[in-house]
Order: structure tokens, then C-alpha cells, then sequence
């Protein structure tokens, strides 16, 4: 079972409707960390101070782990919790084995 947002097609690739807010806010931060990447490229292309790059580098993991974040808090609002609700318990092992990953 999934929560009505979510469905899984033949080649069992899950997909999850979200509203446009949601979705728009989670791009709108993939599109700064990219930025962020190009600018890490262009600083090892000028030959940066080795310091310089790896601070920035930082910044780019931190806006990760804040994406992951939020879009983990998203998840564990909808999909898991309508799962539970329903009576799904494979929803808490597959949120138990993401969260391993996330913290390895």
C-alpha cells in the first residue's frame, strides 16, 4: 500500500504527486545548490586557494543535508504516516533502513 499520492508503476519506479508549493520550494533550493556546484567548478577552473574551495564545498553539503531534511520531514508527514494509518507497517522498515543510510 501507498498513500493516495503516491503509486508505483510497472517497472516498480515510485512516484508522488506533490502540490505545486511543495514542489516548487523543493526545486527552488536544487537550483541554488547547483549554482553552488557551478560555482565550485569555476573556483577549481581559476585556481582558488585550495581552503577557499573546500569551505565552499561545505556549504554544499550543509544545503543538501538541509534538503534532504526537509524533503525526509515531507515524507515522514505524508507517505509514512498515511501508510501507518492504513496499516502498512512495511512503510516504519523502509523508513528505518533510509534513515541508516542517511546516517552512515
Amino acid at each position: 500500500m501507498a498513500c493516495e499520492k503516491c503509486s508505483a508503476n510497472g517497472d516498480n519506479v515510485k512516484h508522488k504527486q506533490r502540490e505545486s508549493a511543495e514542489k516548487k520550494a523543493l526545486l527552488t533550493r536544487l537550483s541554488r545548490i547547483e549554482g553552488q556546484v557551478r560555482g565550485v567548478r569555476a573556483m577549481v577552473e581559476d585556481d582558488r586557494y585550495c581552503v577557499d574551495i573546500v569551505t565552499q564545498v561545505s556549504a554544499i553539503q550543509a544545503a543538501l543535508n538541509g534538503f534532504n531534511k526537509e524533503l525526509l520531514a515531507r515524507h515522514i508527514k505524508t507517505c509514512v504516516s498515511e501508510d501507518i494509518k492504513e496499516g502498512n507497517e512495511q512503510a516504519v522498515d523502509e523508513l528505518c533502513e533510509l534513515l541508516k543510510k542517511l546516517m552512515k
